[in-house]
């Protein structure tokens, strides 16, 4: 039975079998990322991570394009993102009343860049897999949002591009960090220093996606369909195997083995294979039990 949250501005999403499906959700604005973007995305992630019925998270989008990356209105309005506030004045020296000494303002903006690159960073902490399905445009925070996630496909027309190079900006929510570990370093390079947009057929070579789709429609249904076989695999397994890959990528081989051989040690029972070896004999589907939902608050 299918199952939606809360309604959210940026997002539509459902919880149906296992799979949680969250789309960006307003293609009339080519789902640029606005400011409510920024809290919905983590707060719909971590929900659906902590409650232990998601077993496989796909994120897609819906008209044209994936996503424009971040609206202008982030940092444009008075009080956007980015803005110190109307008041601020950031020449103020410490001892002026009422506006913040700049040297605080600066450390603010630190902050707040770490504050957005959490909203990505939610889908790599995940204790599920997610699956990314692109169609037509990944701009700018798009690819710092697919980077994050486990797997990538997308449409024929799809197409990344690292646009903070082209407005002046370096790229710092997760895609100079993540990308040159998805694909060549050279091709990464090229990518964040020219602002060029890489095509489907590109991406698709260089290992950027899993595999490229004739339309959205497929896409999507290609797409759920693997987060379908996910989701019928043992949850803990599959929580450690995330677990692994990424504490791997980021660590030394020897480093890896240790920590899994750790995690084994306290997260391993032999229930689900029982519960596998039993499913086959009986000619069934295996049935394992959720995650137990994670308790944030005492």
């Amino acid at each position: 039975m299918a199952h939606s949250n809360q309604d959210y501005t940026c997002f539509e999403i459902t919880l149906e079998d296992g799979v949680a499906h969250i789309q960006l959700s307003r293609p009339e604005a080519r789902n640029s990322m606005i400011p409510e973007f920024w809290s919905e995305l983590p707060a719909a992630v971590n929900e659906l991570s902590d409650s232990g019925e998601a077993r496989a998270l796909v994120v897609s989008s819906t008209g044209r394009h994936f996503t424009a990356g971040m609206d202008l209105s982030v940092f444009t309005q008075p009080d956007s993102l980015f803005s110190g506030g109307p008041d601020t004045d950031t020449n103020a020296g410490s001892g002026s009343a009422g506006a913040p000494e700049f040297g605080r303002v600066r450390a603010e903006t630190r902050n707040l860049a770490l504050t957005l690159q959490e909203s990505f960073s939610c889908l790599e902490k995940a204790r599920m897999p997610v699956l990314a399905a692109v169609q037509g445009g990944c701009v700018g925070g798009g690819v710092d949002m697919v980077s994050a996630a486990d797997m990538r496909y997308c449409t024929a027309d799809a197409f990344f591009c690292i646009q903070e190079i082209n407005i002046g900006l370096t790229a710092d929510l997760g895609t100079l960090q993540r990308l040159p570990r998805i694909i060549p370093d050279g091709l990464a390079r090229e990518l964040a220093y020219t602002g060029r947009r890489l095509t489907a057929d590109e991406a698709k070579a260089a290992g950027l996606v899993n595999q490229v789709y004739p339309d959205h429609e497929a896409m999507l249904e290609g797409v759920l369909a693997i987060a379908q076989e996910i989701a019928a695999r043992s949850p803990l397994a599959i929580w450690g195997s995330k677990e692994m890959l990424n504490y791997t990528r980021d660590h030394s081989v020897d480093d890896g083995l240790n920590y899994v051989a750790t995690w084994q040690s306290g997260m391993f029972h032999p229930d689900d294979m029982a519960e596998v070896f039993a499913a086959k004999a009986e000619g069934r589907d295996p049935a394992f039990q959720n995650l137990l939902p994670v308790r944030r608050n005492l």
